[in-house]
């Protein structure tokens, strides 16, 4: 896998999936981007008093990403290396031993099922995997694009569920009890693996990984960075908020979709009803934990607004929605944060 990766004084505004990064230039500001991890652009802004000095830094924390980007692979094997794939790979069969990051992760991801109810279930896989192909092949062969069968998506629920998932946290095993079980951790891997590394990085980075863009401190050149929000509908982005530490992600419709019979179908899965959720246009998290942000921003994009609001008062999280009609509600916390 080629890594690109380019490095520049910084004096223009960053655009990423989902939100985009804004903020003065100044003396010393450096940017790095990665095209390879988590099939995503990956961006790293931050300060040094040399170009060499930066770049070791940023190195550092996209060598790490990177592990991170192979252990929660769903798609890729590597050598030597038993990452998620692998268990996929075996469900059915024996367990699987795996890094404790594996094991962190679904801990994780089973915790925030629960207190979403179930509105993000990373072994959800068996129903996302046929929305994917039908998605690749309709993005293929736009002509002939087509909705996975229902009856289809019905079968493949039957296979999903915490239930089918073992973890030996003695043995450091995982392994899927139903042959017809996937896993598939797209809705929490980005902004979990963000939170990991980030969690140690120097103080005054901005990451974005594939849009979800955390802060590791003030910018050293002293006040808050400043992160634009993507509008759905394109142009001018839709707010700009202030963030000196923590993540703000965006979910929306607008990200990864194929049209049949004209109508969009976008790639966030409602689990009530196997099919895109309608609720939202787009629904942005600010909250001091990446991966939180990440699994929030799915919940929220299925939930009604009070749902959702009653979730981040367990969180202390903050959210901004966007409706169908294009009507923006947010919370108080959301507001105070928003330049423009």
């Amino acid at each position: 896998m080629k890594r690109v990766i380019s490095l520049c004084l910084c004096a223009a505004l960053l655009f990423c999936a989902g939100c985009g990064l804004t903020g003065q230039s100044g003396r010393n500001r450096y940017e790095t981007t990665d095209l390879t991890l988590f099939d995503t652009v990956t961006t790293i802004v931050g300060y040094a008093g040399s170009e060499k000095a930066f770049r070791q830094t940023a190195q550092t924390v996209l060598d790490e990403l990177l592990e991170y980007h192979r252990l929660y692979d769903i798609y890729d094997s590597y050598d030597g290396l038993n990452n998620l794939k692998t268990v996929n790979d075996n469900a059915g069969g024996e367990p699987v031993r795996v890094d404790r990051r594996i094991l962190d992760l679904l801990r994780f991801a089973r915790d925030l099922c629960e207190k979403t109810g179930g509105r993000v279930d990373v072994t959800y896989g068996a129903v996302l995997r046929l929305w994917h192909a039908a998605r690749e092949a309709g993005t293929g062969d736009p002509a002939h694009a087509a909705l996975p069968d229902e009856g289809a998506l019905a079968a493949a629920a039957l296979h999903t569920g915490f239930d089918l998932l073992e973890i030996d946290e003695a043995a450091s095993t995982v392994r899927l009890t139903d042959p017809e079980a996937s896993l598939d951790v797209g809705a929490i891997a980005k902004g979990y693996a963000t939170q990991q590394v980030c969690a140690h990085a120097p103080s005054g980075l901005l990451v974005s990984v594939g849009g979800n863009v955390f802060a590791t401190g003030p910018r050293p050149t002293g006040g808050d960075w400043i992160i634009g929000i993507e509008n759905p509908d394109g142009g001018d982005f839709l707010r700009t908020v202030r963030l000196s530490r923590g993540a703000v992600v965006c979910s929306g419709d607008y990200q990864r979709y194929y049209l049949v019979d004209g109508v969009a179908y976008h790639h966030i899965i409602d689990p009530a009803t196997r099919f895109p959720g309608t609720k939202w246009r787009m629904v942005t998290v600010l909250c001091p934990d990446s991966g939180l942000a990440d699994g929030l921003s799915t919940a929220l994009f299925l939930m009604t607004e009070a749902e959702g609001r009653d979730l981040l008062a367990d969180w202390g999280a903050e959210a901004m929605w966007v409706s169908p009609d294009g009507t923006i509600t947010c919370t108080d916390g959301f507001r105070s944060r928003i330049k423009n």
